[in-house]
């Protein structure tokens, strides 16, 4: 699928499954999202921008290398997405964090925003949005809209789990923002979970249900 990366390394499928295993334990199904979302985050930021800096090391002067330009900034769209967010601040300490908070009406599954703060230069700075998962799109869409209409312009979205339907709705509605997921399953339900999926995430994370 254009535009859509599926991360197939080995450990990222093990947690998966660790994650998917309805008798994981919120405990575990809370450290495995973080962990997971700190390799996906080494997938997402692959092809930063490098400078050349001078250093010296204990031994002799050098020129090595740096990441170019301003920091990162995390925007997880609430709840599910700050368990995540975690784990990729524990590889990229210093990236800013914005939160959108979003709910799925329970009737029409839209996403309706309560929430929306981000640091003050956020249009200059490259964007990755970060939700468990990518099931009707509803949400992910409006997060990339609201942060489009701020001016961003440089933006990536990271699920654990994908949907087809999710999929292919982010890709239409914007088509500029790449996609990385551990997964893609092939259906959602008539409650828009995904099929066979693993729950809802934020109830697994923080043990609500």
């Amino acid at each position: 699928m254009q535009g859509v990366t599926v991360v197939g390394h080995p450990l990222v499928q093990h947690k998966l499954t660790k994650m998917r295993d309805r008798t994981t334990s919120t405990k575990t199904f809370r450290a495995l999202m973080r962990e997971t979302a700190t390799l996906l985050c080494y997938e997402v930021t692959r092809d930063l921008t490098m400078d050349t800096v001078r250093i010296e090391t204990p031994v002799a002067p050098t020129e090595a290398p740096v990441i170019a330009g301003k920091k990162l900034v995390f925007a997880p769209i609430l709840r599910a997405g700050l368990g995540m967010a975690e784990g990729m601040l524990d590889l990229v300490p210093s990236a800013r964090v914005a939160h959108i908070g979003l709910y799925r009406d329970p009737a029409s599954l839209e996403a309706v925003e309560y929430y929306y703060k981000t640091p003050e230069d956020i249009a200059e700075r490259l964007v990755i949005v970060v939700d468990p998962m990518l099931a009707t799109g509803h949400s992910a869409i409006a997060a990339i809209a609201r942060l489009k209409a701020s001016g961003v312009t440089n933006l990536r979205f990271v699920c654990l789990l994908a949907a087809r339907p999710g999929v292919a709705a982010l890709r239409e509605a914007h088509p500029d923002v790449p996609i990385w997921t551990a997964a893609i399953d092939a259906e959602l339900n008539d409650h828009g979970y995904i099929v066979p999926g693993l729950g809802d995430a934020g109830d697994r994370t923080y043990g609500t249900r």
